[in-house]
């Protein structure tokens, strides 16, 4: 599919798939006359970009761990360095973190609507 439809069909701007290869994040195809050639399985990878992405997790970083979420290498075989592994655990560690707040504040809302609804009746 050509990048319109691509954009369509992902929710992504056309921009911004652009942008991702750039970043080399992802690789259409091309068709004869050029044009950039979106398969289901680069639009599947945007989507994994797009949610790491919205997580929070860098460009540099996901570059880089693309390739071990999408079966792309053979992670036996690659040498992992501390840093980036220190990385991607700082990044996790950071999410969890997070994941703890929004839980508290729902716990929160929901005592808050079951009182509101007590008091309404």
């Amino acid at each position: 599919m050509q990048i319109s439809e691509a954009s369509r069909v992902s929710g992504v701007s056309a921009r911004s798939l652009r942008h991702y290869e750039d970043e080399g994040l992802i690789v259409p195809g091309r068709c004869s006359n050029g044009f950039r050639d979106y398969c289901r399985s680069t639009i599947d990878r945007v989507l994994l970009v797009r949610s790491l992405l919205g997580s929070g997790l860098p460009v540099r970083l996901i570059r880089e761990i693309l390739p071990r979420l999408t079966d792309e290498s053979d992670v036996s075989t690659d040498v992992v360095c501390a840093e980036f592994l220190s990385e991607v655990q700082s990044y996790r560690d950071r999410l969890a973190a997070r994941i703890a707040i929004l839980s508290d504040q729902q716990s929160a809302l929901d005592a808050y609507l079951r009182e509101a609804r007590r008091a309404a009746l």
